[in-house]
């Protein structure tokens, strides 16, 4: 695709459909409670819930990924579109508990058909200089769609618990109708030769990802996703049990994290990213995450919480974009391979993160905090070493 316009109108729909795919796993967030117990089930069921969502986009990421090098992006976004549409109507018509499993399984699949591809998809329309740009407005529209699902499916349950659900399904349908008629369709960057080649199962991908020029990065995908959800899926629960705080106040500590990363993807990443390069960017907020992670446990007043929250927050919110642009520049020809690799590791990360969170949690709610500071420093120790080995690769680049 050529042209700067054809470029943004390309971005504003992959924007609008991430946000749409992440409002709708962050708006039944509030609702499920309250939903679940129509079911008469509460926390274990929902922690299942939460996990096989992330096991589909885990099996499913590669998949889509060299399906989108093979046929395109565009028609497997349009696909995920109305899978996770369709899966969001079937969790809210469910009747039995393996119903709502079955529904939340086919909203991972359709989630995992919509990552991949549109990452792959600003690679294709990007050079190397805007490529910073393009994954950072990506990211902002995946935290703002995180940020603002919870108080949407908040103030539209006030009608009935249903019709959260409702509106998501109606608003994927909506998007998918919206990528067929505007989304261009633009030459996957991959030879025929190679497309050939790619037909293996998803455990010989992850092989394969072992030998890439940027399986560190993976790593790294891994290990700060395993962090965030950590963090996430505890924080309430800790400042609920150590200060009796309120949902309004969890909700603004939540909230106010994911707006200052939504204008740090959108205004600061790019300069960031042109200044400084995309692998000290990673490091450096690897390091940050890592002291707000054990600073939580050193505060006690309200808006210190929102502040080392806040800092945590926008900490992962610039790693995303940063080892998203550096993967998608070393990956070359095989930006949907290498899509569907990031989806892959990360949705292990959410998967993991909040189920040892949870047991440890309950052991010490301490806990989690310590093991995610330890895992990030770790983390930080070994990209470190990556990248002053693998310094000239690294300096290509930068643009």
């Amino acid at each position: 695709m050529t042209g700067s316009k054809s470029t943004n109108i390309a971005l504003i729909v992959l924007m609008f459909n991430m946000f749409i795919a992440m409002a709708g796993i962050g708006l039944i967030i509030p609702i499920m409670p309250e939903f679940l117990k129509t079911f008469g089930a509460a926390g274990m069921v929902l922690g299942f819930l939460i996990a096989i969502f992330s096991f589909a986009q885990f099996i499913f990421s590669p998949l889509s990924g060299d399906l989108s090098d093979r046929h395109g992006r565009k028609k497997i976004i349009i696909i995920g579109l109305f899978i996770y549409g369709a899966a969001q109507l079937a969790f809210s018509l469910s009747t039995e508990l393996w119903m709502l499993f079955a529904a939340r399984f086919f909203s991972g699949f359709g989630a995992a058909f919509l990552v991949p591809p549109m990452m792959a998809f600003v690679a294709d329309i990007t050079t190397l200089e805007g490529r910073g740009r393009g994954m950072g407005l990506l990211g902002a529209s995946m935290s703002l769609g995180f940020m603002i699902g919870p108080g949407i499916g908040g103030f539209l349950s006030t009608i009935s618990l249903h019709f959260p659900f409702y509106f998501a399904a109606g608003a994927s349908f909506f998007a998918a109708l919206l990528s067929i008629i505007i989304l261009p369709n633009p030459t996957p960057t991959i030879s025929m030769e190679k497309q050939q080649k790619r037909q293996d199962h998803l455990f010989k991908q992850l092989v394969k990802s072992t030998k890439t020029p940027y399986f560190v990065l993976l790593i790294v995908m891994f290990v700060f996703s395993f962090g965030l959800a950590n963090f996430q899926s505890t924080i309430s629960l800790y400042v609920d049990q150590k200060y009796g705080y309120t949902p309004t106040q969890i909700a603004v500590l939540i909230t106010v994290g994911g707006f200052v990363g939504v204008i740090v993807q959108t205004f600061v990443i790019n300069p960031l990213f042109k200044r400084f390069g995309e692998m000290r960017i990673v490091l450096v907020n690897l390091l940050i995450a890592a002291g707000a992670m054990l600073a939580i446990l050193f505060v006690d007043l309200f808006w210190t919480i929102l502040l080392v929250a806040t800092v945590f927050s926008t900490a992962t919110s610039l790693l995303r974009p940063a080892v998203n642009t550096l993967v998608s520049k070393l990956a070359g020809e095989e930006q949907g391979f290498a899509a569907g690799m990031m989806n892959a590791y990360m949705s292990l990360g959410n998967m993991f993160g909040p189920a040892l969170a949870g047991f440890i949690f309950d052991i010490n709610y301490t806990f989690p905090y310590i093991l995610g500071t330890a895992i990030l420093l770790i983390c930080f120790a070994i990209a470190n070493v990556w990248s002053v080995k693998k310094k000239s690769i690294i300096a290509t680049t930068r643009t």
